[in-house]
């Protein structure tokens, strides 16, 4: 492992010492919104197909931004100010601009480090009784030269259960411990990483999102707890850049010719379990971008070398390693692409396909003409008639077994959670928001989600029995949901927020997949503060 995160160091350009390029928390989204509105208006140019963002990237496009200053309305420029104040560190020597408040700062020429804390308490009163959540820790980035150093430790506490594996919900999953009921987990994130001219590498612990999306990605939708991996990303000209991640995922299925007794009780070892995949964007003419990647699942072969090739088609090396097997050796693969376009002025328009089994043949059989993949049609209109005001409208639609694979150790999951899409197979999914922004640091969201999931088929891999299944032919769960939220930032990540939901939540899997004081018909209310993430 330390060999290989060696070479790839070794591999990139050497140069004059750059500042840190550590992972942005995606769970902050004002900046990517900022970000976001900034490149539909044809302000900067960013390709949001792949997240997080480092640091660095945000604080050079915010350095843009700044360039063109006098094309921005008053409450954008107020914005633009107040992000300065934090990733001016990135750009500026210690006391060359107003930095924002910080438990400890340091920099010069060659060292730079800051540390602050994480806490946050959230609300949500419901008919059935109210729910508490609260969160408290740290993190901490720096750099030395070329290597950036970050890490974020978050222990977490609620009363009632968020974000279990069956759960059809948002909810960042987690590995529970205590009450059935309710439970406390913490999560540990952060990495380091070497940055060079035009390609940073790095060994990290964090969640990470593929695929364009304003309500859940469809390819990696960094749903499920963080997992390490080594992080490539290569941008060598403008029109092209390449992300490639290994992952080590954590399978949970029990190695019974591995256990043994460990004093009076039995040591349980699970299998290994492995993620390639690579992303390759290009950007042929300006403001549109096409991306097209594959992945792999697998497991059994231990740590295979020609999955940690970055630009391989990795189903192609598993026909070779499972040659002879009947497919019963096999690996789990998938492909997909993203088209992204904002060629008109405030819009972006946008689509993510994911594969996971295609096949054109069958598509003309009746029988068999179900194909397993996952489909997100999308557009927002920015800053409407110039009145802070977006609109957004998003359409997902994912096929039965997708996602799924009937080898239980290389499934599309880690710790039990679906990588992809939060619905799962067999589910659809349309949203439609209003996002206002009255004035600087604050956010208005008026959202309505119509979401549906239907029978949850087994993949057996027997003959074809995952073949030709109906979509959604019955429904088992159905939300309807209308949301207000309001956010504040009144510091650099010190926010309120609040906000009222009315959903009705129903279906003969309602119970299975809904935490239990949300079913029914009703009405909840949320308030919370949050320091960090």
């Amino acid at each position: 492992m330390r060999f290989i995160f060696v070479i790839c160091i070794l591999w990139l350009p050497f140069g004059k010492a750059i500042a840190q390029s550590v992972y942005y928390n995606t769970s902050n989204v004002s900046v990517y919104e900022f970000l976001d509105e900034l490149t539909n208006t044809g302000v900067i140019s960013v390709n949001t197909v792949v997240k997080p963002y480092s640091r660095l990237f945000i604080a050079t496009k915010l350095a843009e931004a700044l360039e063109v200053k006098d094309s921005l309305n008053p409450r954008q420029q107020k914005e633009l100010e107040f992000y300065l104040k934090d990733f001016n560190k990135e750009l500026l020597p210690k006391k060359q601009f107003r930095k924002r408040k910080d438990l400890f700062f340091y920099k010069d020429s060659l060292l730079s480090m800051t540390l602050n804390p994480i806490l946050g308490i959230r609300y949500i009163q419901t008919d059935s009784g109210g729910i508490r959540h609260r969160w408290s820790g740290a993190e901490v980035f720096g750099s030395v030269g070329n290597f950036g150093v970050y890490a974020s430790l978050r222990d977490n506490a609620e009363t009632l259960r968020l974000a279990d594996q069956d759960y059809l919900t948002q909810q960042t999953g987690a590995f529970y411990k205590g009450s059935k009921v309710g439970g406390e987990y913490s999560e540990m994130k952060g990495g380091v990483t070497y940055a060079g001219k035009w390609a940073t590498v790095g060994l990290v612990k964090d969640h990470f999102s593929w695929g364009n999306n304003y309500n859940g990605a469809n390819i990696f939708s960094g749903h499920s707890p963080s997992f390490a991996h080594i992080k490539l990303h290569v941008y060598p000209v403008k029109w092209f850049e390449f992300n490639y991640v290994h992952g080590w995922l954590v399978s949970g299925v029990l190695d019974s010719n591995r256990l043994y007794n460990a004093g009076a009780r039995v040591r349980r070892v699970t299998h290994p379990k492995y993620l390639a995949a690579n992303m390759a964007s290009i950007t042929p003419i300006k403001k549109l971008t096409v991306s097209l990647g594959n992945s792999v699942v697998y497991s059994d072969v231990g740590l295979h070398p020609g999955y940690l090739i970055p630009v391989f088609f990795y189903k192609s090396i598993d026909h070779t390693l499972s040659a002879g097997t009947g497919n019963v050796g096999g690996q789990n693969g998938q492909m997909f692409f993203d088209i992204s376009s904002r060629q008109l002025r405030n819009w972006h328009f946008y689509t993510t396909v994911f594969i996971d089994e295609v096949s054109f043949e069958r598509y003309w059989n009746k029988d068999e003409h179900s194909n397993f993949f996952s489909g997100k049609f999308g557009a927002r209109w920015t800053n409407i008639m110039d009145w802070n005001t977006s609109l957004i409208l998003e359409y997902t639609r994912t096929n039965p077994m997708t996602y799924k694979h009937f080898i239980n150790t290389t499934t599309f999951e880690s710790n039990g959670y679906n990588l992809g899409h939060y619905l799962r197979d067999n589910a659809q999914e349309v949203f439609v928001g209003i996002r206002i922004r009255p004035v600087a640091k604050m956010q208005v969201d008026l959202q309505y989600t119509y979401a549906e999931a239907g029978k949850n088929y087994i993949y057996t891999g027997v003959g074809k029995s995952a073949l030709g299944l109906p979509f959604m032919d019955e429904i088992l769960w159905r939300s309807n949901s209308l949301a207000f939220r309001l956010n504040y930032q009144f510091w650099n990540d010190l926010y309120l927020f609040g906000g009222a939901t009315h959903r009705l939540i129903d279906g003969d899997h309602a119970d299975v997949y809904t935490p239990p004081y949300f079913l029914g018909n009703q009405t909840n209310f949320t308030a919370g503060f949050n320091i960090g993430f």
